[in-house]
């Protein structure tokens, strides 16, 4: 990928992760993930976060800053926005050979410089309101986004051109081709595709903090952005309310527990009968009118089911019992969105047995950790007979009855 220009004097330096590797060790990104650096020019030089140190993307960065004229010897300031190492795993070798260079940062990544790479030098922190002026207009103002989403995470608004380097927050998966840079540069339907991963990214990475987002949002409401740059996916200058309303929206599911007109299908089975019901719940939930995603595990990874959990009030669990328990792809399912704080949805459960239940001592224990009001369990022995599909057809429009309810009031 090449050095993209945003406005005179401002470049995005970026490289594209391959679609093999997994995201924090966790998430796959079957259509990869861009990461963002930036250059801002004026009288001196600031980059806006580096590069992970992962076979070639070092490299491939410093071509970049070559591609546009940029020396190292002529950068003076590096803005480390987060510490994850996505973003700064070349540091400690830059620095090395940049000693010059100052860092701004918060006061809470100082020591984390420290601890990661072995820097202390030349280490300068900014609170929210802090400027850093680098001649011909371009001025850098900071804000702290704690726990947007580590502790230390900051934004740079450039104010000239109204551009707001909005690390991990706005981002997404998804690669980014340097031509394609922009929301505008794409269709219709590309941009959907990026907002789906956006989706998917926030339900892996952002969710569990959620209202630190919120309060991010408002903190920075009454700047005059332009355009948002973040670490990762798009940069947004067409229409820059649609990525920031997207994130309030998803930060809104933390407290309103995701949308009333959405639920998710979550569904294993080991021999058939467990599966036979799935055929009249897909039919009886879509015949509702009620947005339906359905994901079978383990055969689907959980990366993709959270993201349809995160934004989904109703859930409808599907399993059967294994050994006096849940089935355990399911219950890795509820074990993430508990670490994701996915709590107060509605779930209606049901599944087969083979000789004795167990599944449903297991499921109110979890459904006590996620706060999840818990609808009658429909269970069966073998096969589903009518009297079955009846109360599963029951079971969902009660269900969809509550989350509706929930809404009004």
């Amino acid at each position: 990928m090449n050095a993209t220009k945003i406005v005179d004097g401002i470049y995005k330096v970026g490289v594209n992760l391959p679609n093999t590797r997994l995201f924090e060790g966790l998430w796959p990104i079957p259509k990869g993930a861009s990461i963002n650096g930036y250059v801002v020019q004026g009288d001196e030089i600031a980059l806006i976060d580096l590069v992970q140190d992962f076979e070639d993307l070092p490299k491939e960065y410093q071509e970049e800053l070559a591609a546009i004229g940029i020396e190292q010897k002529k950068i003076s300031y590096l803005i480390v926005n987060h510490m994850e190492p996505d973003h700064t795993g070349w540091l400690g070798t830059f620095i090395k050979n940049n000693p010059h260079v100052k860092i701004y940062c918060t006061a809470k990544t100082v020591p984390m410089l420290s601890t990661f790479y072995d820097v202390a030098s030349n280490v300068i922190p900014v609170k929210t309101g802090d400027t850093l002026d680098l001649g011909q207009g371009k001025v850098l103002e900071f804000f702290e986004t704690p726990n947007v989403h580590w502790p230390e995470t900051m934004m740079v608004f450039e104010r000239s051109n109204g551009i707001l380097f909005s690390c991990d927050a706005f981002g997404g998966y998804g690669a980014v081709a340097s031509d394609k840079s922009f929301d505008d540069t794409l269709d219709e339907a590309t941009v959907q595709e990026y907002i789906d991963e956006a989706i998917r990214y926030y339900a892996n990475i952002v969710a569990a903090f959620s209202p630190f987002v919120t309060r991010a949002i408002n903190q920075l409401a009454h700047l005059p952005i332009k355009i948002i740059a973040p670490s990762h996916g798009l940069i947004w200058r067409k229409d820059v309310a649609r990525i920031v309303n997207l994130y309030s929206t998803l930060a809104g599911y933390a407290t309103n527990a995701g949308d009333p007109k959405k639920i998710t299908l979550i569904w294993g089975s080991m021999y058939g009968n467990t599966e036979r019901a799935v055929t009249f719940i897909r039919k009886i939930v879509e015949d509702s009118g009620i947005e339906f995603f359905e994901h079978r595990v383990p055969e689907e990874e959980i990366g993709m089911v959270l993201a349809s959990v995160w934004q989904s009030r109703g859930i409808i669990l599907a399993m059967p019992t294994y050994e006096y328990q849940m089935f355990p792809p399911v219950a890795h399912v509820l074990d993430d969105a508990f670490r994701k704080k996915m709590f107060n949805k509605h779930c209606l459960r049901m599944g087969s047995f083979g000789w004795v239940g167990g599944a449903e001592k297991e499921v109110k224990s979890w459904a006590e950790k996620l706060k999840w009001q818990m609808h009658p369990s429909i269970e069966w022995a073998g096969t589903p007979t009518e009297a079955e599909i009846d109360k599963i057809r029951d079971g969902i429009h009660a269900l969809i009855k509550t989350m509706e309810s929930d809404e009004e009031s």
